[in-house]
């Protein structure tokens, strides 16, 4: 033995014997370890160094981004020699992948993150091949979100409805909010419209299932219906918007009287997330050179450098609305879409950081509701106390949200042109 291979043996002892001490070791240690031995066992402790250099990049160079990309770089690169034969390699090549993923995005390199997405989403498709994963969209999410943040709708439409089918066959209920949500939205970007509505409307039905058997609560049924009332009038389906509306109507009623059928956790992200969408055609369509948020899936799926990008600008927006309610020239119409531009992304930002909404939101709602009040345009109101009305149910003052829509279904339902409010519960004339 030379002395190369002699100290090549050393440090294998070595690495053995800080796995072998009592108590655990320092991540930083079991780093140095797995290095060593899964150069000469590589079956067993490959996986384990890629995860633990996942645990050193978010425990010990948290605060330092190009160091932390440069340690899930090696992560990834030892999660890829993971053994084909080793059952669980999709599971762990595609978490250590989103890490590094993430990590890219943070620093602005989207061309290299979206080559990871891509290869996430291959990962998948071989695991599913080679029986490792049940699905065979496994590892694709990240792809959409990453696809529709460019403008590239349809090919995320296209990899959405997939992961639909895939989810359909287990169960009639099992397709999910977010898949579903996730789905139409890319469709809607896409200009597939009606698949847009019948996909969203397929998601209303499999809530309305699950509603009956107390599988999900009243609040984010109504979320549903209301949107979809919106679908149904932006093609013209004025009969179903209003059916859709009477719906969410007599849940708010049961809501206004006997409240939840049962207590939920935080369901805020239901709400944020439809609200956020509905604001999707007053923001600037994105592209591979200026992205922008992957409005209808999860807020913390959007890329780290869109959802920071998306959040700073608005400071500018608050600025802009100052200025323009303070000019008495402003036009009335461009200062209620910028006040909504306003609301949206507030209601986002108070989503992230908290889930006490009522105090810091209120203001907002109530003024894009007096804004409306001043421009006497029926749809320009009814959507403002629809917003209103949404709001007020994920802050869980049911009575006032049932009074605001039921006023949105009065409104709606016959064709006005001035109105003049009388009263707090709705009453109009003109």
């Amino acid at each position: 033995m030379d002395h190369a291979e002699k100290v090549d043996q050393d440090a294998v002892l070595r690495a053995r014997a800080v796995l072998l001490e009592s108590g655990r070791p320092s991540v930083a240690r079991q780093v140095e370890a797995f290095r060593v031995l899964s150069a000469v066992s590589p079956l067993s402790y490959v996986p384990k160094l890629a995860e633990a250099l996942v645990s050193y990049a978010y425990q010990e160079v948290w605060g330092r981004p190009e160091a932390r990309t440069d340690v899930l770089a090696e992560a990834a690169a030892a999660a890829r020699r993971i053994d084909t034969g080793d059952p669980r390699r999709t599971e762990v090549l595609v978490r250590v992948l989103d890490a590094y993923r993430s990590s890219l995005y943070a620093l602005g390199r989207r061309a290299e993150g979206l080559a990871v997405c891509e290869e996430m989403a291959e990962a998948g498709r071989w695991g599913f091949e080679h029986g490792q994963v049940e699905s065979a969209v496994y590892g694709h999410g990240r792809l959409v979100v990453a696809l529709a943040e460019e403008g590239r709708h349809g090919e995320a439409a296209d990899i959405c409805g997939r992961s639909v089918d895939a989810e359909r066959p287990l169960t009639p209920e099992v397709n999910s909010f977010w898949s579903m949500v996730e789905w139409a939205a890319e469709l809607d970007a896409a200009g597939r419209y009606d698949a847009a509505l019948e996909a969203f409307a397929e998601l209303v039905d499999t809530t309305r299932a699950k509603l009956a058997l107390e599988r999900t609560s009243l609040a984010i049924q109504v979320w549903q219906l209301a949107y979809l009332a919106r679908m149904f009038d932006a093609v013209g389906r004025r009969a179903e918007a209003a059916a859709a509306r009477q719906e969410a109507l007599a849940h708010l009623t049961e809501l206004d009287l006997t409240g939840e059928r049962r207590n939920w956790s935080n369901i805020l992200a239901w709400w944020t997330t439809l609200f956020a969408l509905s604001g999707r055609s007053a923001e600037p369509k994105p592209s591979a050179a200026a992205p922008g948020p992957s409005f209808g899936s999860a807020l913390h799926q959007w890329s780290h450098d869109v959802r920071e990008a998306y959040l700073d600008g608005l400071e500018q927006l608050e600025g802009q609305f100052t200025a323009l309610k303070q000019d008495p020239f402003t036009p009335l119409p461009e200062l209620i879409v910028l006040h909504r531009r306003l609301a949206v992304r507030t209601a986002v930002r108070q989503e992230l950081r908290s889930h006490r909404i009522l105090k810091p939101l209120r203001p907002l709602f109530d003024e894009g509701v007096a804004l409306a009040r001043r421009l006497a345009e029926r749809h320009t109101l009814g959507r403002a106390l629809t917003d209103r009305a949404m709001f007020l149910v994920a802050a869980k003052q049911y009575g006032e949200a049932h009074d605001d829509f039921r006023e949105v279904c009065d409104l709606l339902a016959v064709p006005v042109r001035r109105l003049l409010r009388v009263g707090h519960r709705g009453r109009f004339d003109g």
